[in-house]
């Protein structure tokens, strides 16, 4: 079992429902429902887009011919990072570097759990430094396992912590062996996961943990194969499936402190069910960032323990 910080007691942040009305029916035909969900704080790891750039293409979303406006960059990025500290969470910040423009998605850089640290190694040469950052990160800030892997895997990119699984993606980036590395590393079971569509080539473009101790998830079916989908279906029955237009507007890149999930504005049709389960839906604007292929969930590497 992972020891998350979902599991221990709830702290009760405190947050006013969300104000916004439903746009699936008017008012006057449904009740409002009740947003019941406690969070927890969290401590999160991000790094600003100081030197973010697309000047070269690994997934179907960057394209070097269209130009990114930086300082918007960055003030949706520090939108995101002050968010989370209004709501009561920790950010770290990972210095950037001018060689290497994709570490504001900072999710990628390792998974750490119960303090522990399992480091990325990327499977393209474009982001391979990247590792060593991270590594070099957090033996400087305490954390005294920090282990350098011998298979690819990329971070929180393809890792997906809940209290009773390591959700694992494969097919894209990370290497089926990184499974048994990362659950010989933590001792918890690892559920391997075949991505399928190259647009959702990460684990976290396609699935979300909204409740990690209670096991509750979202995700997009069609971005796995059918092996997987009947996998999910077994081990979660009662996971909010994400609809196309959703998924494709990098709905599923998001983060939930398990009250609040903070996800990409275009995702809209996301607010009311999750709503409806008793969550907070925070739309966030990353727009930006998305043209080098990530969002809310990419920016934010959590950091457990």
């Amino acid at each position: 079992m992972t020891a998350d910080p979902a599991r221990t007691a709830h702290h009760g942040l405190t947050h006013r429902p969300c104000a916004s009305h439903r746009s699936a029916a008017p008012a006057a035909d449904r009740e409002e429902p009740e947003l019941n969900r406690d969070a927890t704080p969290r401590r999160y790891l991000m790094c600003a887009p100081t030197h973010f750039r697309v000047t070269y293409s690994i997934n179907p979303w960057m394209d070097p011919s269209k130009p990114v406006d930086l300082p918007l960059a960055q003030t949706q990025w520090e939108d995101l990072r002050d968010r989370y500290r209004s709501l009561g969470h920790t950010v770290e910040l990972l210095t950037p570097r001018p060689d290497l423009p994709d570490m504001v998605f900072a999710a990628n850089g390792a998974t750490v759990i119960d303090g522990r640290v399992l480091g990325a190694l990327f499977a393209y040469r474009e982001r391979f430094e990247e590792a060593g950052a991270h590594r070099d990160w957090f033996r400087e800030n305490g954390f005294a396992e920090v282990h350098e892997p011998e298979h690819v895997n990329e971070g929180e990119g393809d890792f997906a912590v809940t209290a009773s699984y390591l959700l694992a993606g494969r097919g894209f980036r990370s290497s089926p062996l990184s499974h048994m590395e990362a659950q010989e590393f933590f001792g918890t079971p690892v559920i391997g996961l075949d991505l399928v569509d190259p647009r959702y080539y990460h684990l976290d473009t396609a699935l979300c943990v909204l409740d990690a101790a209670a096991d509750e998830i979202m995700y997009y079916p069609d971005a796995f194969s059918a092996g997987s989908r009947a996998v999910l279906r077994r081990l979660f029955p009662d996971a909010l499936l994400a609809r196309e237009a959703d998924a494709a507007a990098f709905g599923l890149n998001s983060v939930s402190d398990g009250r609040h999930v903070l996800l990409p504005q275009g995702a809209t049709g996301l607010l009311d069910p999750l709503r409806d389960r008793g969550f907070e839906p925070i739309p966030m604007d990353l727009g930006e960032l998305l043209k080098g292929g990530g969002s809310v969930k990419c920016c934010t590497q959590e950091l457990r323990g």
